[in-house]
């Protein structure tokens, strides 16, 4: 940027419009011809001058007489310099058109926000997207190599530097290709992944305990085999939809007293396809159709109710290429009438006889493998709880390792005794206090 000296008043060869700063050198009377000033200002926003718009000229003028009634000798304008759009992309001040658009790919590619994560990534996509779009065109780069983004503004380009949308100049540049992925502002006609599918599995205690194999019948969409996916009808081309002109998103705009907001939707003739097809008469154009297919499942050992097995590409075929989603299979389990599950422990509870808690005996006990023989040790008191290990519920994917089953041992208690008991009762009882007694 050139600085050109005019008496006591400095302006910019090209940069933004001027920002008036009065910088004093020394203190000097207050009489300074403002007529002399006026007059070379006019002289700048002449019909014959492109160098200053009405507009600025009268930005200037206001702030440099408005600002004190005292003259400085030796005051001047200091000029802030925007960035240099050249310097942005990389690239020298006589570089090709080729040349320009290759430093935006590149630049573009990098710091788009989809792919890069980092902070002020977008602002300098948007920085990028600013200059590619004055450099590329012959007719603002012209402008802007004379006067700098000043002269654009001046000349009423870009809406007074309202750049347009980063993001569609993007697309135009990058549609249709295949080898990044740029996420929702990508291309409008790529593929759409499918929806997955669920389905719910009812499973007995023992099925859930150690796994089972089962054949299901699901229902899903498949590829349409007469369109082989496109949803057009065979024969027919499909044209760009005439409502998006092939972009599959249509713009919205409303003046609110805030400015004025866009709104981007998809577009509901094309359906974000941005492409018209006379439509399959199989699938109706969807691209496809809604069929039935037996899947065999293997459910492993140690599922419970709410577990969800993931079965990959068994869910709903995609569109235009898309990837099929997956089956998730939601299982419920039939609780035992018997038997209760406690993460990978079970639940029993037994009961005994008061002489069989005693003496002690040995009892049958139903387990998830069968019946097991259960000892009760002599002397077990109300509400024991004895430990069978490993009868309990496989770990999940750790089928070698095993929870246990909790047994929980309840005395009984006679209400009426013969007479032959209670004597007998009785005489234990006296037993008892007798050797209760010769302690003491």
């Amino acid at each position: 940027m050139a600085i050109i000296p005019s008496a006591n008043t400095c302006v910019a060869q090209w940069g933004i419009c001027p920002q008036p700063m009065l910088m004093s050198c020394a203190t000097n009377r207050i009489q300074a011809s403002q007529c002399c000033v006026s007059s070379k200002m006019r002289y700048f926003g002449a019909t014959a001058s492109s160098l200053f718009c009405p507009d600025s000229l009268h930005a200037l003028s206001s702030a440099g007489l408005a600002q004190t009634p005292y003259r400085r000798r030796g005051a001047r304008f200091v000029v802030r310099a925007d960035a240099d759009y050249y310097s942005v992309l990389g690239v020298s001040r006589n570089a090709s058109k080729s040349e320009i658009k290759s430093a935006y790919r590149k630049l573009a590619r990098s710091y788009h926000p989809d792919v890069n994560k980092e902070p002020g990534a977008e602002q300098k996509f948007k920085e990028i997207s600013n200059a590619y779009e004055v450099l590329s065109d012959d007719e603002k780069k012209s402008i802007y190599d004379r006067y700098g983004e000043a002269g654009l503004k001046g000349s009423n380009m870009n809406g007074m530097g309202d750049f347009s949308n980063p993001f569609d100049i993007f697309e135009s540049l990058f549609e249709g290709m295949r080898g990044v992925d740029m996420g929702a502002r990508g291309s409008r006609s790529r593929a759409v992944d499918g929806q997955d599918e669920y389905y719910n599995l009812v499973l007995n205690f023992k099925e859930a305990v150690f796994g089972v194999e089962k054949e299901i019948e699901i229902s899903r969409l498949e590829s349409c085999a007469t369109c082989n996916g496109s949803g057009a009808k065979p024969g027919t081309q499909p044209t760009r939809c005439s409502t998006c002109g092939g972009q599959g998103q249509v713009v919205s705009s409303a003046r609110t007293p805030l400015g004025v907001f866009q709104q981007v939707m998809t577009c509901s003739t094309c359906g974000g396809s941005g492409e018209m097809s006379t439509p399959c008469n199989t699938c109706s154009g969807d691209g496809r159709v809604r069929r039935t297919k037996r899947i065999s499942l293997k459910v492993p050992a140690g599922v419970d109710s709410g577990s969800r097995l993931r079965v990959r590409n068994e869910g709903n075929a995609g569109k235009r290429g898309g990837s099929p989603g997956d089956l998730f299979v939601i299982i419920e389990v039939i609780p035992d009438p018997v038997l209760k599950r406690d993460d990978t422990n079970i639940l029993y509870t037994c009961k005994v006889s008061y002489i069989d808690a005693i003496l002690g005996t040995t009892i049958k006990v139903p387990t998830v493998d069968g019946m097991v023989d259960l000892k009760i040790p002599a002397g077990t008191q109300p509400n024991t709880t004895l430990v069978m290990a490993k009868k309990g519920v496989p770990l999940l994917n750790k089928s070698n390792m095993r929870g246990d089953q909790l047994v929980r041992v309840q005395v009984e208690i006679p209400k009426r005794l013969s007479g032959d008991e209670r004597k007998l009762i009785e005489e234990l009882a006296d037993l008892s206090k007798g050797k209760a007694a010769s302690r003491r």
